[in-house]
């Protein structure tokens, strides 16, 4: 009888330590995380990936996991709850906005550390031995725009080939081979090229005061003239080496630094995308490049303060930085102070 309540009460307390196990589990999700996930933007993906290997090889720690989701998809990840089934840091080709900083902290998920890397350029190039088209931001708004002004109203965009929108180019057809609507690139691409240039533009002002300038500024055309290749631009770079002459591809200059081979880049406005050009913000589609961290997980995956560390080190993000080689354009000194500043204090960031 002794034994029989014994082998109860022991069965019992077992269960209750399981449950407990559990409960701490789910409360501190590091039992069962042994590495830090990363997702987000497809231009930084290349960057993280490899000081995630460098960090790796120093500390002894397991390199991150990092997926390429998109900038839009990864801040949305990071923002909607803590816990192990969400990521640690995101990626991000653009900064992050007011509207999703205030979704993570209505998840209980921040605040969070905002940490510049780089610069980097939207370049828009073609395959190497195509026409070197001479574009502007004018030119690929006309030829991207999914509506266009017309004598004070709007129409479906009547442009199939680039004669069409630059009187002085050959009658190529236009076909662009570029990223999805989660990517921070094609956010930027949009404000800058679609939006800025359709709202300066005289036909855009002489639209008739009851049409909506958003209609006309913003939407891609979804006609098959536009491709959504996906986040992993090295695809789109394969596609456009093998496509036709007059097809063009949107991506980071680290993209177009390392298949120099095979593509070209074009001008916007008369600048090339060079880490001169960039750097300076001469040429049109400069950006800076950032990675957020969720403060409320520095406890929940292993070797994130170090992974950071080796983040904004010189040998990392310096003028002679591993990332220079693979397209970074480096932040200017003291831009890189205050970035190492920020991730050694773990700042949090204010609302944009």
């Amino acid at each position: 009888m002794v034994q029989r309540l014994n082998t109860r009460v022991r069965a019992r307390l077992f269960a209750g330590g399981l449950i407990a196990v559990a409960l701490v589990a789910a409360v501190n999700p590091a039992l069962a995380r042994d590495r830090i996930r990363v997702v987000g933007s497809g231009t930084v993906f290349p960057f993280t990936s490899a000081v995630g290997e460098a960090f790796a090889a120093r500390t002894g720690f397991k390199a991150p996991v990092v997926e390429s989701t998109g900038t839009v998809a990864g801040i949305k990840l990071l923002c909607t709850g803590i816990g192990d089934r969400y990521p640690d840091l995101a990626n991000a080709s653009r900064r992050i906005t007011a509207e999703e900083v205030d979704r993570c902290a209505a998840n209980h998920a921040g605040p969070l550390v905002e940490l510049p890397i780089g610069y980097d350029g939207i370049v828009v190039a073609t395959r190497k031995d195509g026409t070197a088209l001479t574009l502007s931001s004018t030119a690929l708004w006309k030829a991207l725009s999914a509506r266009l002004p017309d004598h004070g109203r709007l129409v479906d965009n009547p442009n199939r080939s680039w004669h069409d929108v630059m009187i002085d180019a050959p009658d190529l057809p236009i076909e662009v081979l570029g990223p999805p609507p989660t990517s921070g690139t094609r956010d930027v691409f949009i404000e800058r090229v679609m939006r800025q240039t359709c709202l300066s533009a005289p036909e855009t002002i002489a639209l008739d005061k009851d049409i909506d300038r958003d209609q006309a500024c913003g939407p891609l055309r979804e006609d098959g003239v536009y491709i959504e290749a996906g986040e992993y631009y090295h695809l789109i770079v394969q596609r456009l080496a093998a496509s036709h002459d007059g097809a063009i591809g949107i991506f980071g200059f680290s993209y177009y630094d390392q298949n120099r081979t095979v593509i070209d880049a074009l001008t916007i406005d008369g600048v090339a995308p060079t880490p001169a050009s960039i750097a300076s913000g001469r040429y049109p589609l400069a950006r800076p490049l950032f990675v957020y961290l969720k403060t409320a997980h520095l406890t929940l995956a292993p070797g994130i303060r170090e992974f950071l560390g080796e983040y904004v080190g010189a040998a990392a993000i310096g003028p002679d930085g591993y990332l220079t080689t693979r397209g970074l354009i480096p932040l200017p000194a003291n831009q890189h102070a205050n970035a190492a500043a920020i991730a050694a204090n773990l700042t949090p960031m204010r609302r944009p």
